[in-house]
């Protein structure tokens, strides 16, 4: 069928055009895409096994559908992408404000046109993306602006009683006719406002004003909500829940991998960014791991979840940190460093909700710590852990030995943020047993992959409570544990201790 070509409701009908109800509409063309493999939630991850399965059951079963998760887990995404399943072009009335079928009209405006023009009747062809509307809800949502009032100025231009059906200025939900329609954080609308749209989901009523109206409304429904709102008794009225057929939960990434992939998927970094700076895998690993600390730590508060879009802000502070040192040095190529993961600190704190143990902590601490813990994590995987031979009570040297003995004698060293490469490698060179350390342990690894892993081994050591670690105002400072604590102890560390906070 050339779509260019039919214009009018004559033409229409000679065609072997024939109108489906949107939720059928989208059910063929998910059948369809299934029986050709095809990738309908292109970009979505991690939904594979669970969210994704479900959904293609609730449109198989024509349902409207509810997604409930915390924040930052794609539900918004998923809805918008529902798009892609409905026909690349629909026809309907030309000027019509509520996309009225040509074959089945539903407002006053299309069926007086079609009674006066016939075949005749313009049409013109609705393409898929402006088939999607898309309402926040908010406390200051009204009945007007989901349903419709009565338009006084369309009264007075159109010289028309309040009483007729065409003074009436329809809400968002009326021209979604034959459209998705999708209200986030459904349990923020006040309850006046849910129960509009009861009538809505089962019957296709709409009450406006003194107006007995019934519009046959064709439109899919997808909500999206916290689940603490949505199970909360007073958050959504109960009748409203009882309409809506489907309801699926999402979830958080449930591996580093996954996560790691959604996050360099998402990050929005520059191709010279990309070619100037190189960060080892491990780095990538850290932030998704400060995520999933952030996710467990006691002192977040769980009902808000911790957002994927910590982790895609933090990848993006992290290149900008590396690349900050990069023209501070006039260097041109950055190589990052396991203290340049402090420089996602502000991804943190902006994006996560504390419990009151969290409050007394205050958020720079809590943040930190949670690199602290993402460190350990990922350290007990790669190097030995330091806590097995006290455990076993084995008499062997440890591999650290040397490491921890230098710093014994009262050594100390200083990763400054802006130091440059040459000055970087001087300083961790410069502690007894390092490089013999990551040499055993990566013989392979290129001159900057040691020089990471060596500083990473430092982190790693010190989050064992093998080293202490003092964040500085210009970098990190690592000291014997034992020193420090003394020197703390009688007044001469305080300076580097808050420092650390």
């Amino acid at each position: 069928m050339n779509l260019e070509r039919v214009r009018t409701l004559g033409e229409l009908k000679k065609t072997n055009y024939l109108p489906k109800p949107i939720k059928e509409e989208i059910r063929d063309n998910l059948i369809a895409a299934l029986r050709a493999r095809k990738e309908v939630f292109e970009g979505i991850q991690g939904y594979d096994e669970s969210v994704i399965p479900q959904l293609h059951t609730a449109i198989l079963s024509r349902h409207n559908i509810i997604l409930l998760g915390l924040r930052g887990q794609a539900k918004t995404r998923l809805a918008r992408l529902m798009v892609q399943l409905l026909d690349e072009y629909i026809p309907v009335v030309e000027h019509s404000e509520m996309n009225d079928d040509p074959y089945e009209p539903i407002s006053r405006f299309a069926k007086d046109l079609i009674e006066e023009k016939g075949d005749q009747t313009p049409i013109t062809w609705l393409h898929r993306d402006e088939r999607y509307a898309e309402k926040l809800a908010t406390p200051d949502v009204s009945v007007a602006d989901l349903i419709g009032d009565v338009d006084p100025i369309k009264a007075a231009t159109l010289k028309l009683p309040y009483s007729d059906e065409r003074v009436i200025h329809y809400g968002i939900i009326p021209r979604s006719h034959r459209s998705i329609f999708v209200i986030n954080e459904l349990p923020d609308l006040q309850a006046r406002i849910q129960v509009s749209l009861f009538n809505i989901l089962q019957e296709g009523d709409i009450q406006i004003r003194g107006f007995k109206m019934r519009l046959p409304l064709d439109i899919l429904f997808l909500f999206t909500a916290n689940p603490e709102d949505y199970t909360n008794r007073g958050s959504i009225v109960t009748p409203l829940k009882d309409r809506i057929d489907s309801q699926i939960l999402t979830h958080y990434p449930k591996s580093i991998a996954i996560s790691r992939s959604i996050t360099e998927q998402e990050s929005s970094i520059t191709e010279e960014q990309k070619d100037n700076i190189t960060i080892p895998s491990l780095l990538f690993d850290l932030i998704e791991q400060t995520a999933f600390e952030a996710r467990e730590s006691d002192f977040i508060d769980k009902k808000s979840g911790v957002s994927a879009r910590l982790t895609i802000s933090a990848l993006e502070n992290l290149y900008s940190t590396i690349e900050r040192r990069m023209l501070i040095n006039k260097e041109s190529k950055g190589y990052a460093r396991v203290s340049d993961i402090y420089g996602i600190l502000p991804s943190i704190t902006g994006k996560v909700e504390l419990v009151y143990e969290g409050e007394v902590e205050g958020i720079a601490t809590v943040a930190t710590m949670l690199i602290g813990k993402a460190i350990r994590k990922q350290f007990d995987g790669i190097f030995p852990n330091p806590e097995k031979n006290k455990k076993s009570k084995s008499k062997a040297p440890s591999v650290y030995a040397d490491i921890i003995n230098w710093f014994s004698e009262g050594n100390k060293v200083d990763i400054l943020q802006n130091a440059t490469q040459s000055e970087y490698e001087k300083a961790l060179l410069f502690v007894k047993g390092l490089n013999d350390l990551v040499k055993s342990c990566f013989p392979r690894a290129s001159k900057p992959e040691q020089l990471f892993m060596m500083e990473f081994a430092l982190h790693g050591l010190s989050e064992f409570s093998q080293l202490s670690k003092h964040r500085l105002e210009t970098g990190i400072q690592f000291k014997d544990l034992l020193g420090s604590m003394m020197n703390f102890g009688i007044g001469e560390g305080e300076e580097e201790g808050s420092s650390s906070n």
